[in-house]
């Protein structure tokens, strides 16, 4: 992870564009999933990465990737299409999960 987060290009882009929808995420930082979280979960998601190093052995869940682009490098519009998209599966998750 980046050591200054005040400063990375990356998360000021998301910051910003979550900003525009009325999201503040300013205080937030990344961190990593601990394996007694996902032991507690139902689904891991993960976005354009493998979740074998999170996912503990014999673990029940459903493990979806969806490999979204990498927004690293991207435009703010980019950056926005990314977490427009990334809105669109998460209501369909729940949606479907409302379903079963």
């Amino acid at each position: 992870m980046t050591e200054n987060m005040e400063t990375d290009p990356l998360r000021i882009a998301f910051v910003c564009v979550q900003n525009a929808v009325g999201i503040d995420i300013s205080g937030r930082t990344p961190r990593e999933v601990t394996f007694e979280e996902t032991q507690e979960s139902d689904y891991v998601i993960t976005m354009g990465c493998s979740a074998d190093g999170v996912c503990p052995a014999g673990w029940a869940g459903e493990n979806r990737d969806w490999e979204l682009d990498d927004p690293d490098g991207k435009s703010a519009a980019e950056v926005s299409q990314i977490c427009d998209e990334i809105e669109r599966r998460v209501n369909d998750l729940f949606d479907e999960i409302e379903s079963a």
